[in-house]
């Protein structure tokens, strides 16, 4: 008799060579890796220990080092206080969960005990209550800000981190708070209005020649994710049209392989480091660049004790210079992410990379898969068809060619160094008139689908 449940002799073979195929496949494969292992020398060994050592250490000073400036947003400024507010040893009404995060800071939800997180879900926790934000800080979560506190509890003092502006979170609990991302262009972030709330606004009031209600109308000109790193050097709180004069904030991922930082170019990833940890966030260290001491274009600067040679007060420590490798390391390694599936019409951005490449002449500049030049990436304001006024700011008096890897996280707020264009539509139409191209609609479109793919 013929049995249903007997499987044929050829698929039993079939199946039996797939496993042993599939076997053989995966143990050539270990066996492979553990050859590789077995022939790297000690010394490659000690190289990729080393390696993994100093992107480990990169991560946590990129996260949660402030190289000192709680000296300046706290003892100075005393920001705390106006974040802590009157009820908790601070001043004036405080700063609420619900307001920082409406200001654009994050929470890392992975710093949030298990039992916090069910009161918040169960609504147990007063957003509205700046005593909670405060016991954000004691638990380290508020996304690139330390607070510092007392044998007591009390907060005396905060700093903030690089992770501030270049990190944000993926919204996995709730908007605003999730799992970091670091390297991320914080676009939701108002530091401009942050700042303004400081009690103690004469440091910025002595150093640009201005008072308070002036200094408070630049700060909340910027809005989110702008900030002016050159206004403490040049004062040119304003474009000649009347405009805020701050730039987008932009991504710190993407960087390996690319020379020149920064929308002007002003220099590399190390050097941007050097320049914001001590210029901007105030931290303890040392910067040079003599060109900051042109008179000229940076009469601000050029009233300092010493233009464009920034040291540690004296009997005070370098916190800054001895982390600049490892800051670089790891941001070298954060790769520009991918974009989601379905973020982009597929066949459309097949064909913009045609438009890309060619029609379109994008690659002449933006040459994959690094997407700047290879080399020397600056462009003067003519050849970008722009004004000059931000070039101007820079030592270079150029704009840099900006990668465009990871092009979709960072489209909140608009396009070029300070959201001129609001659309991938309006910068394609730009350059289209500007170098006379001639796309035609579906050519743009597909263009637009293709940047949205990177």
């Amino acid at each position: 008799m013929r049995h249903k449940s007997i499987v044929p002799m050829g698929v039993f073979l079939f199946g039996a060579l797939v496993f042993l195929a599939e076997s053989s496949f995966l143990a050539g494969g270990n066996a492979l890796a553990e050859e590789r292992d077995d022939q790297l020398t000690k010394a490659d060994r000690r190289v990729d220990e080393r390696a993994q050592d100093t992107i480990d250490q990169g991560r946590q000073i990129f996260r949660f080092d402030t190289f000192g400036d709680e000296a300046y947003w706290g003892d100075t400024l005393r920001l705390h206080q106006a974040i802590a507010g009157a009820r908790n040893g601070g001043v004036g009404p405080g700063v609420s969960p619900k307001t920082a995060l409406a200001v654009g800071l994050k929470v890392d939800a992975d710093a949030l005990p298990a039992q916090l997180k069910q009161q918040i879900v169960a609504g147990r926790v007063n957003l509205d209550d700046p005593a909670t934000t405060v016991a954000l800080l004691k638990l380290n979560a508020v996304v690139g800000v330390t607070g510092i506190f007392d044998g007591a509890g009390n907060i005396k003092s905060m700093g903030v981190q690089c992770a501030l502006c270049h990190s944000t979170v993926d919204n996995s609990f709730a908007p605003g708070i999730g799992k970091r991302l670091d390297g991320w262009a914080n676009r939701d972030l108002n530091i401009g209005l942050i700042v303004s709330l400081a009690p103690n606004l004469k440091p910025l009031t002595d150093l640009l020649g201005v008072d308070v209600a002036t200094v408070k109308k630049v700060l909340n000109s910027w809005g989110p994710g702008r900030f002016d790193a050159e206004i403490d050097k040049d004062g040119k709180a304003f474009r000649p049209d009347g405009g805020q004069a701050g730039t987008l904030i932009p991504p710190a991922f993407g960087l390996a392989g690319v020379n020149l930082h920064t929308w002007t170019g002003f220099g590399s990833v190390p050097y941007w480091n050097a320049y914001v940890a001590v210029t901007e966030m105030h931290g303890s260290g040392t910067f040079f660049d003599a060109r900051l001491a042109n008179p000229d274009q940076y009469p601000v600067e050029a009233k300092a004790r010493t233009p464009g040679d920034r040291r540690p007060t004296p009997g005070t420590p370098d916190l800054v210079t001895s982390k600049l490798p490892a800051l670089h390391a790891y941001q070298l390694a954060l790769k520009a992410p991918k974009p989601p599936v379905g973020s982009f019409d597929a066949a459309a951005a097949e064909r913009g990379k045609e438009v890309f490449d060619g029609p379109g002449k994008c690659a002449t500049c933006h040459v994959p898969p690094l997407f700047t030049e290879p080399g020397h990436n600056l462009h003067t304001p003519a050849e970008m068809g722009v004004d000059s006024f931000q070039a101007d700011r820079s030592p270079t008096h150029m704009y840099r060619t900006a990668p465009l890897a990871g092009l979709w996280t960072h489209q909140k707020g608009g396009f070029f160094h300070d959201g001129r264009f609001a659309t991938l539509r309006d910068v394609i139409e730009h350059y289209d008139g500007t170098f006379r191209l001639g796309l035609n609609e579906q050519e743009k479109g597909d263009l637009v689908e293709y940047l949205k793919s990177l």
